[in-house]
């Protein structure tokens, strides 16, 4: 690590084929927390959404609240007790998000994770989830819940450094 740097790149998956899931495995726990950078775009001319999950959690664990609007239709909304964290909308355009992922390794705490996500043709969001489980994160999955992910979407997980 360079001297200064805070983001550090911990694994990049840049897809190949369509895929219905990515997963990040075997997670170091040298980090203060984890960013997940994503460039998804969907197989079908459609919107879509991607969940996150935790070491292979899909339990009833997750606790979400979802704000979005594209400039005249306004949407939140809350789900508590769901087996997947809200994680990204994509659509065949292809959407930029991100994923902070705070204190991951501290095994005395639930984590909490934002996303933010926007595409300029269609909407905004913004999350905040809560994973239900003190276990440090060492695997994140994230998965399509309807049509696939396709080929050429990329996602990079960094670890954010201690100062």
């Amino acid at each position: 690590m360079t001297a200064g740097a805070t983001y550090v790149p911990i694994a990049t998956q840049t897809l190949g084929s369509n895929s219905s899931a990515v997963t990040f495995s075997s997670i170091p726990q040298t980090y203060t927390d984890l960013v997940l950078v994503c460039y998804a775009i969907c197989s079908a001319s459609a919107t879509n959404d991607i969940g996150i999950t935790f070491n292979g959690d899909t339990g009833s664990n997750y606790s979400r609240t979802t704000m979005q609007g594209n400039g005249s239709s306004p949407y939140s909304g809350r789900n508590t007790n769901v087996n997947v964290g809200y994680g990204v909308f994509f659509s065949q355009y292809g959407v930029q998000a991100t994923v902070n992922i705070m204190n991951y390794s501290n095994t005395n705490t639930y984590k909490t994770f934002l996303i933010r996500s926007g595409q300029a043709a269609d909407s905004t969001q913004a999350a905040v989830d809560l994973w239900r489980n003190t276990s440090a994160i060492t695997s994140v999955t994230l998965t399509a819940m309807a049509y696939q992910i396709a080929t050429g979407s990329t996602f990079t997980l960094y670890g954010i450094a201690s100062a």
